[in-house]
């Protein structure tokens, strides 16, 4: 049986979390709390960060890889592209993340023009989108995974409105028609 080493409040976790809902495999969580991390969860994964997914004793840390590795495991639904351009794009927009995800810390920290700069980054996804239904080219996949955690949270918790990047708003109200991502939308609004 796999073994998810989960937090509610991770972005990073719901990226595994909605992976496994897509394909339906059967594990069970242990939750962990980031305010106090127990000490044989560094035995797991030697900075003590969550996710870390576990089987017969094998533990694998770090959300983007744990996908991948899960993608390959369980092969359906595929969450690449099979055409290998459109797989090389999604998966440099995963590659390419802390592009995204810098602006937003900073933000959640209050730095000045923080909320300018991830703005600049939602304007980058939006006209991503504007010429396609999703990150990952024709069809959901882990470049979308990738990124849906981190917008919940800002639309719920720093106050952003998608309003003004249509195509990225659109693209999240028709994510959120997939169960496995809805599941994430409503934990995040429990938080």
């Amino acid at each position: 049986m796999i073994t998810l080493y989960d937090a509610p409040r991770c972005p990073f976790c719901a990226r595994v979390r909605i992976v496994l809902a897509e394909k339906d495999v059967p594990h069970e969580v242990v939750g962990i709390d980031l305010a106090d991390r127990p000490a044989w969860l560094y035995e797991k994964n030697p900075v003590g960060k969550v996710p870390v997914l576990e089987e017969d004793g094998w533990a694998l840390p770090e959300s983007a890889v744990i996908d991948e590795f899960l993608n390959e495991r369980y092969p359906d639904p595929p969450l690449w592209p099979d055409d290998p351009g459109e797989r090389a794009a999604a998966r440099l927009l995963v590659f390419r993340f802390d592009d995204f995800s810098k602006p937003y810390y900073a933000l959640r920290r209050g730095e000045d023009g923080a909320r300018e700069r991830f703005g600049e980054e939602l304007g980058f996804l939006d006209s991503m989108l504007a010429g396609a239904e999703w990150l990952s080219g024709r069809a959901f996949g882990l470049a979308d995974v990738a990124f849906l955690p981190w917008l919940f949270r800002a639309r719920m918790q720093l106050g952003i409105e998608l309003g003004s990047w249509p195509a990225l708003d659109a693209w999240v109200e028709r994510a959120c028609e997939r169960p496995s991502v809805a599941a994430e939308r409503d934990l995040v609004e429990a938080l």
